[in-house]
């Protein structure tokens, strides 16, 4: 009875120990499959080439590509309205390289986060970082920086322009100033008149709610002439008497007439 009663403790002891050994492999195991299955992941996530890069950039609005060096790996993805570049992919060391412009900020931040942003190659590096595409910067962060550098250079006057008089409520007008003003420079009149004449989407930029300092419209009217903004003011509820609108009551100059009236007017819309 002894003799059984040891070769079943001894037995269990092992057989505690044999458990114990197969649930740490399992455990080793387990962390090794997940480690790979980050990794590949990892790799998959990862922009390693020239044409990813391209790729994504070229995914952003009015962007185009240019090759004007004499190395033909050296290109350029710039923003049309003003041709100006947010992206500069080459070679160099072995390497693919991507020059973006930043913010102070995210410029230093990414310098500090990672050994393979740098101080930009060929460009001012007060402004741009140079990524080194070896595998180390998460494609999610490059293309965060590559976003914003995009965002940099294409942010315009006229840009700023078009989504000022975004803002103009429905049932109110603002003048050329004040347009110019909620652009960011109240000097830029003549090119607030410049940008609504050439107005790429008249439906949702509504440029017919600009008049001049006096409440004047528009004789050079683009989209029609004077009469035509004067049919469109009028079906948004703004009264136009010989030419002219009452900024008193319709203008967007920040008096309580005025807001109030484009409130009336909007309220009414959505009912």
């Amino acid at each position: 009875m002894a003799v059984y009663s040891s070769f079943f403790l001894v037995y269990g002891m092992r057989g505690k120990a044999i458990r114990k050994i197969l649930r740490g492999l399992q455990k080793d195991v387990l962390k090794r499959m997940n480690k790979a299955i980050f990794s590949i992941k990892m790799e998959e996530e990862e922009m390693k080439t020239r044409k990813e890069a391209c790729d994504y950039a070229l995914s952003f609005p009015e962007s185009y590509a240019e090759n004007p060096f004499p190395k033909a790996d050296w290109t350029l993805i710039r923003f049309k309205e003003n041709q100006k570049a947010f992206l500069f992919v080459y070679d160099k060391d072995g390497f693919v390289r991507l020059n973006v412009k930043l913010t102070p900020s995210s410029r230093e931040y990414y310098r500090t986060v990672y050994a393979s942003v740098q101080a930009a190659y060929h460009q001012n590096k007060e402004h741009w970082n140079s990524i080194i595409l070896d595998g180390t910067v998460p494609e999610e962060d490059i293309g965060k920086m590559i976003e914003e550098s995009y965002r940099l250079v294409s942010d315009t006057a006229t840009k700023r322009i078009y989504e000022a008089v975004k803002r103009i409520p429905k049932g109110c007008v603002a003048s050329y100033k004040q347009v110019a003003e909620m652009a960011g420079n109240a000097k830029m009149s003549r090119a607030v008149g410049n940008a609504l004449h050439k107005n790429p989407d008249p439906k949702h930029i509504p440029c017919h709610r600009v008049v001049n300092s006096k409440g004047e419209l528009a004789p050079g009217f683009a989209f029609g002439g004077e009469e035509e903004q004067r049919k469109r003011l009028e079906k948004e509820g703004v009264e136009v008497k010989d030419g002219k609108v009452d900024l008193k009551k319709y203008g967007m100059d920040g008096r309580r007439e005025g807001r109030l009236h484009g409130r009336r007017i909007q309220k009414n819309a959505e009912i």
